[in-house]
């Protein structure tokens, strides 16, 4: 039963076109009539968890009997569960931890008590069909509901005052969700921006380490070459052991010797 799920869940979030670009992280899921359960359950938890960006889950008409095993999605805020057989065990949603979840439509199961409604009291739903299910022929219903989840706005589309919501009104909130997850998707990228940039500078940082180290090494190397061409100017290699005062007393020596030579008398002899 698994297999048709995925089958479903890949048919949903196939590209329109081969070459086009990978597709973001999907936030909308519609898998209305594309499974018929047999078993009247829904998938393990890991197929639809592998999508903690969904916002938008509608799983209308699969033939659902109960909702044990609910998968945990984080960012989950409408959820479509009409025209199933769902007769109650709504716990399974507070469970999953669905703690964005504001509307939720339950139209058309099979709920016919209000107290199998209390588990939803967990949630911050603001919004809840149960049109065609046989809770809403229970006297005093609409009051049990909202006496009972305090969060709700509107139950069927109607408020506690008796007025009905507005398609404005959900135009005005798909915007502002919409808004919300643009916003975070904004900042996530200026995250993995400001990262980036981090590790660059590092690169950088160390870049300019060995190019300093590379120029001290060099003009060590031009000192040298500077030194020994000098040496090599005076018609002899460079001597390691000589030393300025050195030659200066040879050049004096030089000297002194030449002048003692001048000063000797000539030596005559008479013929």
């Amino acid at each position: 039963m698994d297999k048709a799920w995925e089958d479903a869940v890949a048919a949903a979030l196939k590209p329109s076109t081969s070459a086009a670009p990978p597709p973001p992280p999907p936030r909308t899921l519609t898998l209305d009539g594309a499974v018929k359960c047999s078993n009247g359950r829904l998938p393990a938890p890991p197929l639809l968890e592998r999508f903690p960006s969904l916002e938008l889950l509608s799983l209308a008409n699969v033939r659902l009997c109960t909702l044990e095993g609910f998968p945990r999605l984080p960012r989950l805020r409408r959820l479509v569960l009409s025209d199933n057989r769902v007769a109650g065990g709504l716990a399974a949603l507070a469970a999953a931890g669905l703690a964005a979840l504001r509307h939720l439509d339950l139209s058309n199961n099979r709920i016919a008590a209000a107290e199998d409604l209390a588990p939803l009291a967990a949630l911050g739903l603001e919004s809840l069909d149960l049109y065609e299910c046989p809770v809403t022929r229970v006297e005093g219903y609409r009051s049990k509901v909202f006496g009972m989840i305090p969060s709700l706005k509107y139950l069927d589309k109607i408020d506690a005052d008796g007025k009905e919501r507005l398609d404005s009104d959900d135009e005005e909130e798909d915007e502002e969700e919409d808004e919300e997850a643009d916003e975070e998707e904004i900042d996530e990228e200026e995250g993995e921006d400001e990262e980036e940039e981090e590790e660059e500078d590092g690169e950088g940082s160390d870049g300019e380490g060995e190019d300093d180290e590379s120029n001290e090494e060099e003009s060590e190397g031009e000192e040298l070459d500077e030194h020994g061409k000098d040496q090599s100017c005076n018609g002899a290699p460079p001597n390691p052991h000589s030393t300025p005062n050195k030659r200066k007393r040879d050049e004096e020596g030089n000297i002194n010797g030449k002048s003692n030579e001048s000063s000797r008398p000539l030596n005559t002899t008479s013929g």
